[in-house]
């Protein structure tokens, strides 16, 4: 009897962790177990939806993709290249300003440039006057090619810091020998450089199409067929869950094929870094540029900056001092406000989540904690439009069920399915940051500590908590940052009057008051430069 009470005590953490990672994975298993009401009502709308406009989410997806994976490849890559394997006057300030349109949300830069962009902009407007033409001059950037440009300039960083990782650590010393072996720079590139990172550049690609798919902005406010938009007006025009189901379980399948793709390039990437590395000379420089190609570097470098960032905050800074209204400072506070409740809920709550499912791994790795971790690992890849039709798949059912029950109250009229949803999204970069910081914590200091008399949760409030505080504060701001960015849950399961700035911000822009709409976005902005600041700090550091 005192072994069955020993055991049903000690399976209480591993049931618990079971819950937390059952709470974390109802959205997706809520989504596949729509499928298992398969009736004749199901099959009908399936046919109807594919001979009408599945077709188009498909096609206009596709096509939409492969522009995006062209020109952050292109873009990612070249200035990757330049930075590492090329010297140039502004070399080093170009590294950290590459990575500023990190810090512009995709749905800002189509604010920004349809305004700049449209035939009743200033630009096409001073381009009639002064070349005495008329109609329009170039065509409408609310269509595939204006989102593929958008998501371009701002997802392009996902391939130049994976890229130039890899150029860094593998690529310089290795030209250095082709170099002495009297290879000119044209083959070393093309042999040398590429090859090795090209794993890297995959993995970027695979981001960056994950962060297209799950986009709900862009795409709706340029009014383009993607499986994102197709979702919500499933569920909130059509009011068909079966159909928003389906749609939403199309598009999860497409991710986790572009999550195995990115997961397997990170492999790659870690299977060249312990090959290239012993290769590598420590005494390989980058090579000078002079004269004309010194200003092609300038160019080639400055330009997604400069459209990237700086363009689309002088026209959002032009709107807001354009703007007759004067500024709603009571109701902006109020926006921001809740915005600053909800990131800062819900970056504790991830940290915490992080922090405890860590620890159990290092201290006790059982399968269960183990199956946690890569559930919880998995949140970022589902797209915001997957997670709000899982976790309203469920509450319908319970409203059908128990018409009585406050259950689905509790979901859609407080903060509670709100914050859910985004620990489900979030909690993975959470988890990365602590488990970063754990892998440079040695196991020795544990050993020590509990010949010490230190164990059990005294282990990570004595010995883990202070050399991981930077890695959880770090964790803390990033959760915090996009959660203030989100957008697509946030637009469903926000509560009457919990406007954020993200969604007062696209309801402006939407009803053409961009004015209005660039105070909650330059807010948006301010906040987003924290990770590209904590970025850029991180690539000055000398690697040991």
């Amino acid at each position: 009897m005192p072994r069955i009470v020993a055991r049903c005590v000690s399976a209480v953490p591993s049931l618990m962790y079971a819950l937390l990672a059952l709470a974390l994975a109802l959205p997706v298993l809520a989504v596949l177990g729509s499928w298992l009401q398969w009736s004749g009502e199901s099959a009908q709308i399936l046919r109807e939806m594919a001979s009408t406009v599945l077709p188009d989410y498909a096609w206009t997806s596709l096509l939409l993709c492969l522009m995006v994976a062209l020109g952050v490849t292109v873009l990612g890559l070249a200035t990757a290249a330049l930075v590492t394997l090329f010297d140039f006057p502004g070399r080093g300030v170009f590294e950290w300003l590459l990575l500023l349109p990190l810090a512009m949300p995709a749905y800002v830069v189509a604010y920004a440039y349809t305004d700049f962009l449209q035939f009743s902009g200033p630009l096409q407007m001073a381009l009639r006057e002064a070349l005495g033409l008329q109609g329009r001059l170039w065509p409408d950037v609310r269509s595939v090619w204006g989102a593929a440009l958008v998501f371009t300039l701002s997802l392009y960083p996902y391939v130049y810091l994976l890229a130039r990782t890899a150029l860094v650590e593998r690529a310089s010393g290795l030209m250095e020998a082709a170099r002495l072996l009297g290879a000119p720079l044209s083959r070393r590139i093309r042999e040398i450089a590429l090859p090795l990172a090209r794993p890297a550049v995959a993995a970027g690609v695979a981001l960056a199409l994950m962060e297209t798919l799950a986009d709900f902005g862009v795409s709706s406010y340029f009014g383009i067929q993607t499986f994102t938009a197709g979702i919500y007006k499933a569920w909130l025009s059509m009011d068909n869950r079966i159909a928003a189901a389906q749609l939403a379980t199309a598009l999860l399948v497409v991710v986790v094929i572009l999550l195995q793709l990115e997961q397997h390039a990170q492999k790659r990437m870690r299977f060249n870094q312990g090959r290239g590395a012993r290769q590598g000379s420590a005494e390989a420089q980058p090579i000078r540029l002079l004269g004309a190609q010194r200003l092609l570097a300038w160019g080639v470098c400055s330009l997604p900056v400069l459209l990237g960032f700086v363009l689309p905050v002088l026209i959002m800074l032009r709107a807001l001092m354009a703007e007759t209204n004067p500024v709603p400072w009571d109701r902006f506070g109020q926006w921001a406000l809740t915005s600053l409740r909800l990131g800062g809920l819900t970056a504790l709550l991830a940290v915490g989540v992080a922090l405890t499912l860590a620890f159990r791994v290092r201290t006790r790795a059982d399968r269960l904690s183990q199956g946690a971790i890569q559930l919880l690992g998995l949140g970022y890849a589902i797209p915001g439009a997957v997670v709000v039709v899982g976790l309203l798949l469920p509450v319908a059912w319970l409203q059908q069920t128990w018409p009585a029950s406050s259950a689905g109250a509790w979901i859609t009229a407080t903060s509670l399915g709100l914050v859910w949803a985004y620990l489900v999204r979030f909690c993975a970069v959470a988890l990365q940051s602590v488990q970063s910081g754990y892998a440079r914590i040695p196991n020795s200091l544990d050993d020590s500590a509990r010949m010490l008399g230190v164990t059990g949760w005294g282990l990570l409030r004595r010995v883990h908590a202070p050399l991981l505080r930077r890695t959880t504060v770090a964790a803390v701001l990033l959760v915090f940052v996009d959660v203030m960015k989100e957008l697509p849950a946030t637009m469903v399961l926000r509560p009457f009057n919990s406007d954020t700035l993200a969604v007062v911000a696209y309801q402006l822009a939407r009803d053409e008051r961009l004015g209005e709409a660039a105070l909650p976005s330059l807010a948006l902005v301010l906040v987003g430069l924290i990770p590209v600041i904590l970025l850029s700090r991180t690539l000055r550091q000398p690697k040991a």
